[in-house]
């Protein structure tokens, strides 16, 4: 199994980064435009343990999956693909108070791809990809949270 990791530092307060967050709609905003995401069916649109969704989105072609929300505390979540492109996918977010106006958000994605060793040649490109969506993924939640000094 594989792990990506990435973090970054907004300048917002840890419950309005958690509030945008647990809102399935911020996929939207902060998923690259080329990707063309869409939303197909939600349990409920705040995330909380236990709420499922499908999803659409263009991941070289056409893609769907379902995923589901397996852990949830305070400022800390775990989605995890029941279905789709992925052997195993376990998406921990994770949101740290560095101030009252600063919150470093985390996230770890562990990852098996279907297919045995064919599957793992295509890590490293998974991997670079994961990269790209997360730096966008970066810059889209700075642009919707960080108030303008």
């Amino acid at each position: 199994m594989k792990q990506f990791r990435h973090s970054f530092v907004v300048d917002s307060n840890i419950d309005e980064v958690w509030k945008f967050y647990t809102n399935i709609n911020h996929l939207k905003i902060i998923t690259p435009k080329q990707m063309k995401i869409e939303i197909l069916k939600v349990t409920n649109e705040t995330i909380k343990e236990g709420e499922e969704a499908w999803l659409k989105a263009k991941i070289i072609t056409d893609s769907q999956w379902h995923s589901k929300i397996t852990h949830m505390r305070p400022y800390e979540y775990v989605d995890e693909m029941m279905s789709g492109r992925f052997k195993i996918w376990k998406h921990l977010h994770k949101f740290n108070k560095i101030s009252e106006d600063k919150t470093e958000v985390m996230d770890q994605v562990d990852f098996q791809l279907h297919h045995g060793m064919i599957g793992r040649l295509f890590e490293n490109y998974v991997m670079r990809q994961l990269s790209e969506i997360f730096t966008y993924r970066k810059q889209a939640t700075i642009d919707a949270l960080q108030k303008e000094s």
